[in-house]
């Protein structure tokens, strides 16, 4: 009698285990901390805004609400013009102090986005981190668009380098001289000109003179 043969072991290939990839840590942007930064300026001053509107509406003065909520009546002004981030327990004490609740100062009110007339008191000025001054008229988030006022001290601007981010923006000088570089191309704006372009594209606004400049600032978010 012959031996079986040997069975034949059907050798399968072995698993070798994936390739790690390297994860390059993101560094934000410059543009990514620009937008952060005014995001924060906006609510800052929407949040101040509000306090005022309902102090004034109560005719109560600095001095009373500091009286009330144990805050100074300096704190409680940078507050109000958006120069300072107030705590929990500060905005909490100020609401207090209005007969309000916390949320009435937090809170976005939607319906201002659709109201007819918005009057110059109401719009929300904010200052930037590069220190231009903005008059927020409308903020539209429904529809995607910004409108605002911007004023530029002299030798202020958008940013140190070119941005780039989403959307579309024109751009219409009311008073001064403006240089607004896109792309690498600098085109120096007057009194009277316009300007439009993808934001997408690199783009950086300065205002390079001695004189103040006050333009008007459509921002889209679809481009």
């Amino acid at each position: 009698m012959t031996d079986p043969s040997p069975s034949r072991v059907e050798r399968r290939p072995g698993r070798t285990a994936p390739a790690q990839k390297n994860v390059a840590l993101e560094v934000p942007a410059e543009e990514s901390l620009d937008t952060v930064a005014e995001t924060t300026a906006s609510t800052l001053a929407a949040i101040g805004g509000r306090i005022r509107k309902a102090r004034l509406a109560r005719g109560m003065t600095l001095q009373t609400i500091a009286q009330v909520s144990g805050l100074s009546p300096s704190m409680l002004s940078l507050v109000e013009r958006g120069r300072a981030s107030p705590s929990i327990g500060s905005l909490i004490v100020i609401a207090h102090a209005l007969g309000i609740t916390m949320s009435e100062l937090v809170s976005t009110p939607e319906a201002r986005e659709n109201r007819l007339v918005v009057h110059s008191d109401e719009a929300p000025i904010v200052e930037t981190a590069r220190h231009v001054v903005r008059r927020l008229l409308r903020e539209d988030r429904e529809r995607g668009v910004s409108l605002a006022l911007n004023e530029y001290a002299p030798h202020t601007g958008s940013a140190e380098r070119p941005i780039s981010h989403e959307g579309f923006e024109y751009g219409f000088v009311l008073e001064g001289q403006l240089t607004v570089e896109v792309d690498g191309v600098s085109h120096q704006l007057k009194a009277g000109d316009l300007i439009a372009y993808d934001s997408r594209r690199q783009h950086k606004i300065w205002n390079h003179g001695t004189q103040k400049v006050r333009t008007l600032w459509f921002n889209m978010d679809r481009g």
